[in-house]
């Protein structure tokens, strides 16, 4: 048995989906349900007997620590997380309080737990927390890419509070001997993206007609990792990394934000041309840039390649055309997601923000 929070979002999602078809071995969702999270996006696994959800905020501490009382795992991966960093910019609060606190007492609950193990537990348990490459900070254009040793220096609310809270797993590993696993990733892309990030912005806004906003000049660099690639690097780290250490995941595909926008306007223009046939790309549009905005990222994942035997599969033409594909087969998931629909349907089933 294995604890998932954060499951209803776009990467944990895509991971329990990911572990159900490749493992046998049952899994507990925790998940808030805030704005990001999408029960829609696990509907097709609701009834299989390896899955089972419930409704937790990671801060609630006391409810975290009877549900490992009650399940025992052996690990627990911690996706939950504020993960945008324009909302970030608007409104640092919420971060602060999922990122950092949130961390915090889900470590706690963790060690109590693991404290409370008998030997044999404790020796295989982990706790594998899910971070980004941006606690690292902004890359110069011929600037080599992010290793696991290169200092941290986190540049938006965003980063800060995820730097925050990789340095508490790290602390906890080194003060009271948790088995942790740190795993920094660069941008993921795919299916059940919550469309406020780039690539399921531009396509929702592509296909309702809408300008394309591009920050800035466009120049922006990004490592763009396909997201069920990282589903198997954070297995892969799971099953074999060496507790107490780090792994950066990188997708080897750095791309400016522009060619991202244009390269995916010539996939709209092939799958789904306009009545008008004016091209997509007609509809990019620049605007103010964002503060603090992070020149280039790019991950070196040579560490988990000689470790571990990971690397990715898809390039980011065939991520990208497997994306767009998603999109274009999924548009009730995207319209029920941003229409307020959802939200409501929970706040029925779930009652308010934090019930269990």
């Amino acid at each position: 048995m294995i604890f998932v929070t954060g499951a209803a979002g776009f990467i944990g999602a895509n991971f329990v989906h990911f572990w159900l078809e490749n493992h046998d071995e049952p899994l507990v969702v925790l998940d808030a349900l805030t704005y990001a999270g999408n029960l829609e996006s696990l509907a097709d696994v609701e009834r299989d007997p390896r899955y089972a959800f419930t409704r937790v905020d990671v801060c609630d501490r006391a409810v975290v620590a009877a549900m490992l009382a009650r399940y025992q795992p052996r690990a627990v991966l911690h996706f939950a997380a504020e993960s945008h960093v324009d909302r970030s910019i608007q409104g640092p609060g919420d971060f602060i309080r999922t990122n950092i606190q949130g961390t915090f007492e889900l470590l706690e609950a963790v060690r109590a737990y693991w404290d409370a193990c008998a030997d044999g537990q404790r020796a295989m348990f982990r706790f594998l927390h899910v971070s980004t490459d941006e606690v690292y900070g902004s890359l110069d254009v011929d600037a080599p890419a992010f290793s696991e040793t290169t200092p941290y220096a986190p540049n938006s609310p965003y980063a800060a509070s995820k730097a925050a809270s990789d340095h508490l797993v790290r602390a906890w590993h080194h003060t009271y001997g948790l088995p942790v696993l740190t795993t920094n990733c660069s941008n993921n892309y795919g299916p059940y993206q919550f469309p406020e990030k780039l690539i399921p912005l531009m396509i929702h806004h592509a296909l309702a007609g809408k300008p394309l906003p591009v920050y800035g000049d466009g120049q922006n660099v990004r490592d763009w990792l396909y997201v069920e690639d990282h589903c198997r690097a954070i297995a892969r780290v799971l099953d074999a990394g060496g507790p107490g250490h780090t792994y950066n995941v990188g997708g080897c595909n750095e791309v400016r934000n522009i060619d991202v926008v244009q390269t995916l306007c010539g996939l709209l223009d092939e799958l789904r041309p306009r009545a008008d046939a004016m091209p997509y790309a007609r509809l990019i549009t620049h605007v103010a840039d964002r503060p603090g905005h992070d020149r280039r990222y790019a991950i070196d994942a040579r560490k988990i390649a000689r470790e571990l035997g990971w690397s990715p599969r898809e390039t980011f033409a065939s991520g990208l055309r497997r994306t767009v594909g998603w999109y274009l087969e999924h548009p009730a998931w995207v319209n029920h997601v941003t229409s307020g629909a959802y939200r409501d349907w929970v706040a029925l089933q779930y009652g308010p923000k934090g019930t269990v």
